[in-house]
């Protein structure tokens, strides 16, 4: 079984070495011949049979270097990688997103390890390298979401990402290569199951898409519309930063991969908090929210003031930090934290937490959709953006422009829905 699956495409003589453990190389008539292979389960494990199949009869996107997938695993790294692959083209700069059933919990592009993120995970953010930098800013977007992910990355696997990779809860990564001696060290993860997966950088999807649902064939174009710069048209307030674009333009390339509706806050490269998946729009835009301040309260000195047992699992130490910003522990949830701990937690107070997120600054805010009321400005408002994109085109697009007025926010349109189920 998984040497079916791994035999997804013709490996070229430029693929790395690959570990003992797996077994011998197919030969390209095989390959060719080789039109479904089974995976482990489906959505869910009593789905016994699932299968996977080309499109196109021997044409794969992807090669299995390591594992056995399951039908969801298969779902993220193929949107896992999309992702990564376009925001990286887009922006011209490493891109790693973390995927968790089937929509992003988060994505970033290479960049500057701030100091909250390398104490938390024991890094030296002078000399952290590129491809690291942007997963470990993905990750730490909501580190919480993210146990248990799905990796990806648009630049090779090195060393350092792999040793990373190596002391994280992490089910797997898709890449487009590796680097010597690096698959067979992440091949030892998880007891051997740790999924590794090669994506073909040059692969071209067929232009349209089929799925089959309750004994109906749904099929439609694929959606190939290009995000650019260019895409952006300027409504109202002061013209934004080159920063402020690149950040929106990451956005745009999350929600394509994302399970609407969805929105999505973010700042310097990084989503602060994605919102998915919920029937109000609004819902999306509060939800995302609430995980940017999340993100932001998590650099306050009384979290990083908090100091765990030695021995402490990095996920404990996350899960205890973010159920003390949550402010509502219940009596036994106070005695474990108290004895997790070296010393007693500080105080944080409502004043304390007001006053911390009147600090957070140069944030970019990104729909889907287009804004159906006001009432998404008016929470983007509470986490200081400074810009705004949407398609436009809703009856209320001027009461959404309007309110951006009023708070002195920057409204781009960009014309384009990003829907994705």
């Amino acid at each position: 079984m998984i040497a079916g699956f791994r035999a997804l495409r013709t490996v070229s003589a430029r693929r790395r070495s690959r570990p003992t453990s797996l077994v011998p190389e197919q030969t390209t008539a095989a390959v060719r011949k080789r039109d479904a292979v089974k995976l482990r389960y489906g959505v869910n494990p009593q789905q016994a049979t699932a299968e996977a199949a080309p499109v196109t009869p021997g044409s794969w996107p992807v090669t299995l270097l390591n594992g056995q997938p399951s039908y969801i695993n298969v779902l993220d790294a193929l949107n896992a990688w999309q992702l990564v692959h376009q925001a990286g083209q887009a922006l011209g700069k490493p891109v790693a997103a973390s995927f968790k059933h089937v929509s992003p919990a988060g994505a970033a592009a290479a960049g500057p390890i701030d100091e909250a993120t390398a104490a938390l995970y024991g890094v030296d953010p002078d000399t952290v390298g590129e491809t690291a930098s942007a997963y470990i800013r993905a990750r730490d977007a909501d580190p919480k979401s993210s146990y248990g992910d799905f990796a990806a990355v648009s630049r090779p696997v090195d060393d350092e990402l792999a040793a990373f990779l190596s002391r994280v809860f992490c089910d797997g990564i898709i890449a487009p290569g590796f680097e010597p001696g690096v698959i067979a060290r992440l091949s030892k993860k998880k007891k051997g199951s740790f999924l590794i997966m090669e994506a073909e950088e040059d692969f071209v999807p067929p232009a349209r898409e089929t799925r089959e649902f309750y004994g109906v064939s749904l099929t439609q174009d694929r959606d190939n519309a290009p995000l650019t710069k260019d895409q952006f048209t300027h409504v109202t307030g002061a013209a934004p930063s080159a920063q402020a674009i690149e950040d929106l333009l990451l956005g745009q390339v999350v929600l394509r991969f994302t399970q609407s509706n969805s929105t999505c806050y973010l700042r310097d490269g990084v989503t602060l908090g994605i919102g998915a998946g919920q029937q109000s729009r609004v819902d999306c835009t509060r939800l995302a929210g609430a995980k940017t301040d999340t993100w932001w309260l998590r650099r306050h000195p009384s979290v990083r003031a908090l100091t765990f047992q030695e021995g402490t699992r990095l996920a404990d130490r996350i899960n205890w930090q973010i159920r003390y910003l949550d402010g509502d522990l219940t009596p036994d949830e106070q005695a474990r934290f108290a004895e997790a701990l070296t010393s007693p937690a500080p105080d944080l107070t409502d004043a304390d937490r007001r006053e911390w997120a009147a600090g957070l600054a140069d944030v970019a805010f990104t729909s889907d959709g287009a804004l159906p009321f006001r009432d998404n400005v008016d929470h983007a408002a509470r986490r200081n953006v400074s810009v705004i994109a949407e398609p436009g085109g809703s009856i209320r697009s001027d009461d959404v422009q309007a309110a951006c007025d009023e708070y002195g926010i920057t409204l781009l349109r960009t014309g384009i829905r990003l829907f994705h189920h």
